[in-house]
Order: C-alpha cells, then structure tokens, then sequence
C-alpha cells in the first residue's frame, strides 16, 4: 500500500512537472542607450530652404535608437513557441519619446508563433523593406551619414513601424529564408486605403548574403499616430555582401518613389573592418539621383570608429560630408541633421552607447 502511495504521488509529481516543462516561459527586457554631440557646418532653413548656419547640439540616437523593451516567449510543445514583442522609443536628451511615432510602444508591439514551419506575427513591426535596408548597409544602419538617413529623408519612418500588420518569415533552408507582410488601413467601405505590403528574400552561405525586398503602401489609414512619420510609396531593394576574415564589404541599390513627388534611385556602397575584438571601423558611400529631374541629386560619404569598452558599452566617433544639388536636400544624421541646404555640408559626432 504504501508503495502504491509513493507511486501515486511520484506520477502525480511528474505530470505537474511535466506540464511545467512544457509550459516554460521567460520575459526579457532589453534596450540601448545613446546619446552625442554633433556638430555641423550648415543647417536647413525650413522657412527658406537655404542655410541657416552651422550647429552645434546635442542628439539622441547618433548611432543607433535608444529604446526599451519587453520581450518574451513561451514553449507550448511540439517545436511550437509563443512570441510577443513591446518597444519604446527613448529620447536621452529629454526622456520623451524618438523614433517611435511619438507612441509609448511606438517601436514593436506585436505577439506571434514560431515553429520548425516559420514564424507568423501579428501587430506594430517592421517590414521586410527595413530589415533588408539594415542588413544591406555597410556602417551597420548607422544613423549617421548611412542609408538609413538616406531612408528617412526619402520616405520618413514608413515602414519602419508597420502598424495592423500580419507577416509570415518561413526557416531557413539551403540558405535562403523569404518573408512577407501586409498591412491592413482599417477603413471602413475601401479595401485598399491605408493597405501596406512588404515582401523580402535573404541568401545567405558562408560569407555571402544576397537580399532583395520590395514595399509598397497607399494613403488613406485610419491609423493616426502622435507624430505622423508614414508616406504612400514604392520602394524596390536589392544588394549583396560578402565577409572574409576581419572585413565585411556590402552594396545595394535602392529606389524610392513616390508618386507626383520624386523618384530616387540610391547606390551604396562601403566596407566595415575589425582589427580587434574591440575596434570597429568603417566608411561608406551613398550617390541619390532623381530619375524625374536629374539635376536633383546628391553625394553622401561617411566613416566611423567605435570602441568596445565592454560588452555593453561603445564609445564611438562619425564623420560625414554631403553635397546637394539642385532640390535635393540629403541629411547628414536622422537626429538633429535630417536635411541639408545645397552645398556641401561637413559633419561630426562623437557619442555613447550602452546596451542591455
């Protein structure tokens, strides 16, 4: 009887277990802080377009966003995962918001599954367009004299937080992985206003990657946000980079177009190099051309050097030139040197980051 008993309650104790182990979750918060002080030798009159003198300031985010976040995920058995995603942008230099549409969790709010057959999410996120923008730049998305102030000075945020969205990125296999989103404008009677679709697809064997993506959106959502930051448009991406050793180079094209407004085709091009484990360098290039008015164009080149003081925390400095030509009104930095007059422009920043 009494062995009985103890069975009874060994199998009891390992069903609840059991049901433990298959259950098992985590919740992660996460984030990174940056902030610097940059320096430049014009600066855009709004009211007149011309230059409105040099700058010299201080800006949130010189190198990458600063935000926080909440991350978490949940064994539900069988290879199947639940997945939710939370982020904030953070202004350092006010504690307000940046980067996030002026929305608490204006970054990523979205839940999702993951499994052996890929991963489905619902919610705010990023397109498949940013991501291959990200992956595709040679300063590592810098947002300092990179593609990603090229992005935002073409097309503002749109489609780096993609709201009422679906998406579908499938496993890896043989090296290639595709992704898809759509985006839902949630008016009433009109199918198509406000409707949003992103498609990628990434190669990647050794030290090559190859990645193409497309975007395509329309005006008319019923989605309001604190800082409005999205843009009807047509985006076209494609480029490659290989990684040998301690070098890593990377180019792409990239077309932008928006209808009755412009049509920017952007080359780029650079190479990043780590001579320690501690020391980043690199430089890059970025040409914008107008195909609807060609003497609209414009000649971005950077380089940075960061140092690793830990893990966590870099020190780093950027240089940047721009020269604009006819209407073209290229940037030098998303935070505090977004457009520039014609002209060529001269730039500087030196900052922190620190990640957790």
């Amino acid at each position: 009887m009494r062995i009985g008993c103890a069975a009874a309650i060994t199998g009891t104790t390992c069903l609840i277990l059991s049901g433990f182990a298959r259950a098992q979750s985590s919740v992660t918060l996460y984030g990174s802080l940056d902030a610097s002080i940059i320096y430049t030798s014009k600066s855009l009159n709004s009211a007149t377009g011309k230059n409105g003198g040099h700058t010299f300031a201080f800006a949130d985010a010189g190198s990458s966003a600063s935000f926080i976040g909440l991350k978490g995920v949940e064994d539900l058995g069988g290879g199947l995962r639940a997945l939710f995603t939370l982020e904030s942008g953070i202004d350092t230099g006010t504690g307000g918001f940046n980067i996030s549409n002026g929305n608490f969790w204006g970054r990523q709010a979205w839940v999702g599954l993951d499994s052996p057959y890929g991963t489905a999410k619902a919610g705010l996120q990023y397109s498949p367009f940013v991501l291959a923008a990200i992956n595709l730049d040679p300063r590592s998305a810098s947002l300092f004299g990179t593609s990603a102030v090229n992005y935002v000075d073409n097309v503002l945020g749109t489609g780096l937080f993609t709201p009422n969205a679906v998406s579908y990125t499938s496993p890896r296999i043989a090296g290639l992985q595709a992704s898809a989103l759509y985006g839902l404008g949630n008016v009433a009677g009109s199918f198509n206003a406000g409707r949003i679709y992103s498609a990628g697809i990434d190669y990647r064997r050794g030290g090559l990657l190859i990645d193409a993506a497309i975007y395509d959106g329309n005006g008319g959502s019923a989605t309001v946000t604190p800082v409005p930051s999205t843009l009807e448009f047509e985006g076209r991406m494609i480029g490659a980079g290989y990684s040998f050793g301690q070098v890593s180079v990377k180019g792409s094209f990239t077309n932008y177009k928006v209808a009755g407004s412009f049509n920017n085709d952007v080359y780029s091009g650079g190479f990043e190099l780590y001579p320690t484990p501690a020391v980043t360098l690199n430089a890059g290039n970025q040409y914008t051309r107008d195909r609807n008015d060609s003497s609209n164009h414009s000649i971005l080149t950077s380089a940075g050097a960061q140092y690793a003081l830990s893990k966590q925390t870099s020190v780093y400095t950027q240089f940047a030139m721009v020269n604009n030509h006819g209407d073209m009104k290229t940037g030098i930095a998303v935070s505090g040197a977004t457009y520039q007059p014609a002209g060529t422009t001269y730039g500087i920043d030196v900052g922190v980051r620190h990640r957790f």
